[in-house]
């Protein structure tokens, strides 16, 4: 069967119905969620959510380089997956394992430094995740290539609800912080038990030293880029709670959490299947970039409305949500709504590189934002507190990582002047919308009313926006529906 008699079989995954479904999958899981979220964050408060954020923090760290960037390679990998598989397993789980020994073992010295030591039992109990990660990291990326979003979907779901569910119940009984780790925990072990049901490949052990040379060639830079991606992504976490303290953290996070719903819906979907899509476009350099141009312009065209919105009935919207004890994460998600989109182009900008061949670059932009950041969110959060170390990232990524992302795309040949066509009238419409969002905050007492009112300014935004990049729009969905198939 042909490359092409295949994209036009209904039943053939392609990225535009993988993407279908991965949008699906998020909506049905953050709709489901945001009430438990809610529930969680009322019955928990500022300080229990504050300790889980800690542990959440060095779980994170760890899974940012966990399979040393192996698996990656399964998506990436030219020919059939089936000759890595085995040896990609057998590097994950290993490393997965003396991480998680590692995690334990410096579980103590970690939540002293974050300023909460009560957080270690929480952090070796999360630390099981990790073990399970690495286990099924082949599994994962072999459905990721190949398109089959369907059953991740199934996955998800089981992941989010079991793991929700069961940390609202021991919540309930009383179990505080420790409740999100034990239903995280759960969720895994049964996610990990379904990626072994899924997988399109046996799974099995083994070695090539010769494979593993290669893997680790193509990994390593990416583990590295992942840990300073980390760093960059966590660094403002760990030190608010470090200088701020836990309850600072609690509201940061969920601060953060709510500035990220948007970016959930549409971003991570699209990352789970741009790298595969990109791989297959990899011998047609110009369509890799028409779709990294319509793409941007589809993230664009949504997201920056959103985050406009979220801008200016910030913290109407944090008291409506989460409750009165809540209203100074307002304060950070002023800042953390735009810095979420900033994140979400980088990462599109992020997979393209990597299947160009540029990790390198990508390692050289994130140490270099690493390195401006620390200093910024240090002097943020000593002269300003929580809102000037929310602010720090957001500026850091407008003024130091976007610049050395740009240069890193005019070495990949993709033009600059399109980038920006695809970005200048939603940000202008976006301005707009969030400076008439904040006038009617200002003017309407009642949180719920204010938002209401902010949330429709909102919508007539992305609907002009999404108006001016239809051909964009049009563009995905064309080039998902199998154009990779015509070059």
């Amino acid at each position: 069967m042909t490359l092409r008699s295949r994209a036009a079989n209904p039943r053939t995954p392609t990225p535009t119905r993988a993407f279908v479904i991965s949008v699906l999958n998020a909506v049905v899981t953050r709709l489901g969620t945001i009430a438990i979220g809610i529930a969680l964050a009322r019955l928990l408060g500022p300080e229990q959510f504050g300790t889980y954020a800690v542990a959440f923090v060095a779980l994170m760290a760890v899974l940012s380089f966990n399979e040393l960037g192996v698996s990656l390679a399964i998506v990436r990998w030219p020919g059939d997956p089936k000759e890595i598989a085995a040896t990609v397993t057998t590097i994950s789980t290993a490393c997965s394992i003396v991480l998680f020994a590692g995690s334990y073992v410096m579980a103590p010295y970690f939540t002293a430094a974050m300023g909460n030591e009560a957080a270690t039992d929480v952090v070796r109990a999360l630390a099981f995740c990790i073990v399970l990660n690495g286990l099924v990291a082949t599994p994962a990326a072999v459905l990721q290539r190949n398109f089959r979003q369907g059953q991740r979907m199934i996955i998800d779901q089981v992941n989010v609800w079991l793991g929700a569910g069961v940390s609202l119940v021991l919540v309930i009984m009383g179990m505080g912080a420790m409740s999100l780790a034990v239903g995280r925990v759960l969720a895994s072990l049964v996610s990990a038990v379904l990626f072994l049901i899924y997988s399109p490949l046996p799974y099995r052990f083994g070695f090539s030293r010769k494979l593993a040379k290669q893997l680790l060639a193509f990994g390593l830079p990416l583990a590295g880029a992942s840990m300073v991606v980390f760093g960059v992504g966590y660094v403002d976490q760990f030190i608010a709670g470090k200088m701020l303290g836990p309850v600072a953290l609690g509201f940061y996070v969920m601060a953060f959490n709510l500035a990220g719903w948007p970016a959930s819906l549409l971003s991570q979907p699209l990352r789970s299947v741009a790298p595969a899509a990109f791989a297959r476009l990899q011998a047609s350099p110009q369509d890799m970039r028409s779709a990294l141009l319509s793409l941007l312009g589809a993230i664009a065209s949504v997201l920056l409305p959103v985050s406009a919105v979220m801008m200016g009935c910030a913290v109407p919207l944090i008291t409506l949500v989460y409750g009165d004890s809540w209203a100074p994460a307002g304060l950070a998600l002023l800042w953390l709504a735009p810095l979420v989109v900033f994140r979400s182009i980088h990462e599109l900008f992020y997979d393209y590189l990597v299947v160009v061949g540029l990790s390198f670059s990508i390692f050289s932009v994130h140490v270099i934002a690493l390195m401006a950041l620390i200093p910024a969110l240090v002097i943020g959060a000593a002269f300003a507190g929580m809102p000037g170390l929310a602010a720090a990232p957001a500026l850091v990524a407008l003024a130091v990582t976007s610049p050395l992302y740009l240069r890193a795309l005019r070495r990949a040949q993709v033009p600059l002047a399109a980038l920006g066509d695809r970005l200048w009238p939603s940000f202008t419409i976006a301005v707009a919308t969030g400076v008439l969002c904040y006038m009617l905050t200002q003017s309407i007492h009642s949180p719920l009313a204010s938002v209401l009112a902010s949330m429709g300014v909102g919508l007539v935004a992305t609907a002009i926006t999404m108006t001016l990049r239809r051909n964009d729009l049009g563009e995905v969905r064309r080039w998902g529906r199998g154009r990779e198939a015509e070059v």
